[in-house]
């Protein structure tokens, strides 16, 4: 492309407080698919969002300050607005484009476009017109893109290197996608998003709340009375033309804003983005939509069912838009009420008086109005109108008393923490630059919005309680009963994928037309300084003075696997106790003292190892060292604490049965290994030995297991070994070793029963597919040739049964292969989720690919090379942040690994031939052995599975815990 196109340019210094970075880096995470009230996973990310966005008040001033981010603003000729930010801590940079339309520019009938054509972009351009990801991922790129109601965004991260190729690939597809568009194209995009929708919303439990609470919440035509992701019948709909006028009044350089963040040369990225930027034409006059702020006149009730087991309440208010003066009062609101053990929803609803499963306050503020939100799960027996009654008497409090200092306090020194981590990725930055960008005009307002923080006084928060949570607002029920049926849903061989019966031309290869890169850049992997305490605690040490914060993760060589069988869950038990109490400390005092200091704590258990993890801003490390070592040496396993984690982890089991995801997961492990060895029952336990778990039990494993001389404590943070050991010998002077038994490594398991097996799911938007066999250990020989083998397989996007069964077929939203390394051999598993429709033709198709990487579709010599250059590319990408550098470490630890790992890497993913692919794909992938498991609606998928040559004859059938079960009761 040309490179015409003068551009003005300022420097800046951009002065960000780590409370709004953070922040912004959180806002766009949770908006990445779409803003959603109903999944357990999202309410908590919910909560996390109002948290960040609810804890700057009158003392922020207090917080330390963060060094100045320099960056580079100019815009082009044609509108383009480009940020640049030199970050030279790892050799990657982050290329993101920020769009400023969003499905709020959709119109009524043609709703899910902006989404759709989030996907239309990764389908090939004028000079490119080939798979996206490929050129990308083989630079060992992380890409991705999301669309919700205001904007829609596109990211790479990726070796600095290749800085070049990225510029190139976002330029022409901005200026170049309609030359490459083709019917083919849309229908299989069109396909993969309708696949999106089921996934993501009529296949989970509680799925469409927030598109029910958008129809009842705005005026029929308000731009947010419909979902980003739309609906079945608009994207059925949708013709080349519609798609192609949105592309030409929305994704033009003059709506567009460029940030580039990383290891990279200003002047040279300048030239570049000029280059190939600066030809494209500037766009017409962009329309943005401004009706007048919704209100309710009155309270409106609704109750709907769905396939769920426990009810769950929405309380739904209008509120204001992102740039109000009352949205940062209404933001700490919803901190005050929900976030954390001592929060007042939490400390009332969920553990005093244990009337719900959950709870979560939020505000959400967009670009044109907000919502406040709360939400809550009854617990079994358990009424919502009660639950109602506390949240109407919380409110009520709230608005008659002002919030303490303290509660204010508590929340803004946890998310000083928060906003400090979300400095540390050039990701984030770039996003958080963007999105000011984009909605304020300037990168540089986070001082600005800092101040309305600031400003906020205990009263502000009563008032806008006052003002806002009125009499006036949604009170939506969502029940136990049968899911609403959807015309749209119903799977019938006219609702099948409109792409499968296309014929696929012969691609040209694009390649010659890409920009090569520059040299390798050099990566310096982490050293790390070693010493054992008096104790017998190892210490490793990783030093990174980049920013004020340390990540302490303490890994004990113990885990779910030394369960005895009839107490399965028993680890997971013992690590979620730690910090529910200690001899001087309760569970509110741990949270609200770690909230104090700005720390986090969490404490876990997988199937090999136990780790108890904190984030701690340095200035506080002291502090924070005592907290996590009384919680360490000190635990002492409550038992009314013990009962509350046991009464809610047996709801949790009941409802991971509306979850078909869960419920696979569940099934194929069961299937696999039998309920008699350890990988065969969930890590969290069953019914039966979770109620039967005592606290002796707990404090046994606890006192057999958790001794310094059975773990290794990782730093890596702005610390120093010989600043620390002395710390760490005054916080554990009181933890003794002692003799730690040795686990044994779980037997390898045979499944010998292959077969097609199906739990039935009645009125199943899609079948939920699991393929495969017992996989093999960690510590195989094999291990570096069996990732790069699943690279290809499955591995990432262009891999063989992602681009067959997604972008070739249109069957699924994403098809992936996994091995799961443990101590012992778990399992192997090829899965996705299709449409219920293709069941029996999505099934072929895996094991079309099973068989072809076994020889019938040989790997090529290309495919090699591709996939090793995506693997090592991409590796320095693991050791941005504080937390991935001790996770990195942490396996190290469990696995008995070298120090030289680390260096050893890159070279040994080199050196995998293609001898070495066909040899373990031979050995360790055997089709015919496999199991295939599918949660699905099995009236309709049952007749098409039997006519599957061989695999047809040998269906049976389970329950949703795995236990096999005969046809009449599975008919029933």
């Amino acid at each position: 492309m040309a490179f015409f196109g003068k551009s003005h340019s300022k420097n800046k210094t951009l002065k960000l407080n780590k409370s709004l970075i953070r922040l912004y880096n959180r806002i766009q995470k949770i908006r990445q698919k779409e803003f959603q009230f109903m999944t357990r996973k999202f309410v908590s990310l919910f909560v996390l969002f109002s948290f960040m966005m609810s804890t700057i008040s009158s003392f922020a001033q207090k917080s330390q300050t963060i060094p100045p981010i320099k960056y580079e603003e100019f815009r082009l000729k044609n509108g383009l607005r480009v940020i640049m930010h030199v970050d030279r801590s790892v050799p990657i940079v982050a290329v993101n484009v920020w769009y400023h339309v969003g499905s709020k520019n959709e119109v009524p009938g043609r709703t899910g476009f902006a989404h759709l054509f989030e996907h239309m972009m990764f389908q090939g351009s004028k000079n490119y017109d080939d798979d996206y990801f490929k050129p990308l991922q083989e630079a060992g790129a992380t890409i991705n893109g999301s669309t919700n109601a205001d904007r829609t965004n596109y990211f790479q991260v990726l070796p600095s290197n290749f800085l070049e190729l990225a510029l190139f690939m976002e330029a022409d597809r901005m200026g170049g996608l309609l030359e490459a568009m083709t019917q083919e194209k849309l229908d299989n995009q069109r396909d993969v998003v309708k696949n999106e929708r089921r996934q993501r919303y009529d296949n989970q439990p509680y799925g469409t709340a927030f598109e029910k609470i958008s129809e009842l919440m705005y005026p029929k035509e308000h731009p947010y009375s419909w979902t980003t992701i739309g609906s079945l019948k608009d994207l059925t709909e949708a013709t080349m033309d519609d798609v192609k006028n949105f592309f030409r009044q929305y994704y033009v350089p003059n709506n567009a804003s460029l940030v580039i963040a990383g290891d990279f040369d200003p002047k040279q990225a300048r030239k570049w983005v000029e280059k190939y930027f600066g030809s494209i034409p500037k766009g017409g006059e962009i329309p943005r939509p401004n009706p007048p702020q919704p209100k309710l006149d009155k309270e409106i009730r609704k109750t709907f069912e769905d396939a769920v087991r426990l009810p769950r309440i929405y309380m739904v208010w209008h509120t204001v838009p992102m740039s109000h003066k009352d949205k940062a009062a209404l933001d700490m609101l919803g901190t005050i009420l929900s976030f954390g053990r001592g929060s007042r929803l939490q400390s009332n609803l969920v553990f005093n008086k244990q009337i719900a499963q959950d709870v979560s306050a939020s505000h959400f503020a967009r670009e044109i109005a907000g919502l406040f939100q709360i939400v809550s799960t009854a617990r079994p027996g358990k009424s919502l109108d009660e639950i109602e009654r506390e949240i109407n008497a919380e409110i009520e409090k709230i608005k008659n008393e002002p919030p303490t200092q303290e509660e204010v306090e508590r929340a803004f020194t946890q998310y000083e923490l928060r906003t400090v981590l979300g400095l540390q990725t050039v990701l984030s930055k770039a996003d958080a630059m963007n999105e000011n960008a984009t909605f304020f005009g300037k990168p540089d307002r986070f001082q600005e919005e800092l101040n309305e923080y600031r400003s906020v006084t205990p009263a502000d928060i009563s008032r806008v309680a006052k003002t806002y949570l009125t009499n006036n607002k949604l009170v939506m029920s969502i029940v136990p009963g049968k899911k609403e049926s959807n015309p749209e849903q119903i799977a019938s061989g006219e609702n099948k994928p409109t792409s499968t019966s296309q014929t696929k031309k012969e691609k040209k290869d694009f390649s010659a037309n890409l920009p090569k890169p520059g040299s390798d850049p050099k990566f310096s992997l982490p050293r790390i300084e070693k010493q054992k305490l008096s104790n017998g605690l190892e210490v490793w040490v990783v030093k990174q003075s980049e920013l004020p914060i340390a990540a302490m993760n303490l890994v004990f060589k113990v885990g779910a696997d030394a369960d005895p069988i009839e107490k399965a869950g028993l680890a997971i038990m013992t690590a979620d106790l730690l910090d529910n109490g200690t001899k001087t400390r309760s569970a509110v005092d741990i949270s609200n003292q770690l909230q104090s200091i700005g720390a986090s704590l969490s404490t876990s258990a997988g199937w090999d190892s136990s780790n108890i993890s904190m984030l701690t801003l340095t200035k506080n490390l002291d502090k924070a060292l005592e907290i996590f070592s009384d919680v360490v040496v000190n635990p002492t396993f409550p038992e009314d604490e013990l009962e509350t984690i046991r009464r809610r982890t047996l709801v949790s089991f009941m409802q991971r049965k509306d979850n078909p995801n869960a419920i696979a997961n569940i099934a194929y492990s069961s299937l696999l290994f039998g309920r008699n060895h350890p990988y065969g029952k969930p890590i969290t336990g069953d019914e039966n030995t979770v109620k039967a778990l005592k606290r002796e039990d707990i404090q046994n494993f606890y006192n057999t297991y958790y001794r310094p001389n059975n773990a290794v404590l990782i730093v890596v943070g702005n610390v120093d070994l010989k600043t620390l050991v002395p710390k760490l010998e005054k916080s554990f002077s009181e933890w003794k070793p002692a003799e730690v038994p040795k686990t044994p490594v779980p037997t390898n398991a045979t499944f010998d029963k292959p077969g097609i097996y199906i739990v039935d799911r009645p009125g199943s938007a899609q079948s939920v597919i699991s393929i495969g066999h017992v996989g093999v250990p960690r510590n195989t020989p094999d291990y570096f040739p069996l990732i790069v083998m699943n690279s290809i397989l499955g591995g990432q996007f262009s891999s063989r049964v992602n681009m067959n069964l997604r972008e070739d077929k249109g069957y699924t939203y994403g098809a992936r292969t996994s091995w799961s390394f443990r101590r012992g051999a778990g399992p192997f598993e090829a899965s996705a989720d299709v449409q219920t429709a293709v069941t029996k033709d999505a099934v072929i198709e895996f094991l079309k690919e099973l068989n072809g990487i076994r020889g019938s579709i040989p790997v090529t010599p290309q495919e090699l090379e591709y996939n090793k250059q995506s693997i090592i590319r991409r590796y320095p990408q693991g050791f941005e942040t504080v937390s991935q550098i001790a996770g990195q470490l942490a396996n190290l630890v469990i696995y008995d690994l070298p120090d030289t790992y680390f260096n050893e890497f890159i070279q040994k993913v080199q050196a995998v031939t293609l001898e070495d692919i066909n040899r373990v794909a031979q050995k360790y992938l055997q089709p015919e052995k496999m199991a295939i498991l599918i949660v699905g609606d099995r009236k309709i998928i049952e007749p098409e599975l039997r006519k599957i040559p061989v695999w047809g004859e040998k269906i049976s059938y389970l329950d949703a815990e795995g236990n096999p079960i005969d046809m009449k009761t599975a008919s029933k």
